[in-house]
């Protein structure tokens, strides 16, 4: 039996199931002289490349709207807890 290939590429998009060693896994997060995506260092698909200052603005902007969601969803909550909800139930039939 063939032995099935442990990295490569389907429809275009890499994965690698290799052991991950340390090097590996920092040299695969900072390549200087790479685009933004770079291969992930095991997995399927691609990850932010650290060495890019367009990863960095990804990153702070992702932080920022989970801080957003974050202290959004503490004052809402305080906010509407205990008031009071008005039901109004019209049952009556008009005949035209």
């Amino acid at each position: 039996m063939a032995e099935k290939p442990t990295s490569g590429e389907i429809l275009g998009v890499p994965y690698n199931f290799e052991r991950p060693s340390i090097s590996r896994m920092l040299s695969s997060y900072w390549q200087p002289g790479e685009g933004m995506l770079v291969e992930k260092p095991f997995g399927v698909g691609y990850t932010l490349n650290l060495a890019n200052w367009r990863s960095w603005i990804v990153v702070a902007v992702a932080g920022a709207l989970l801080w957003q969601q974050e202290s959004g969803a503490t004052e809402e909550s305080d906010d509407t807890a205990d008031e009071p909800v008005e039901v109004i139930v019209d049952d009556s039939e008009t005949d035209d």
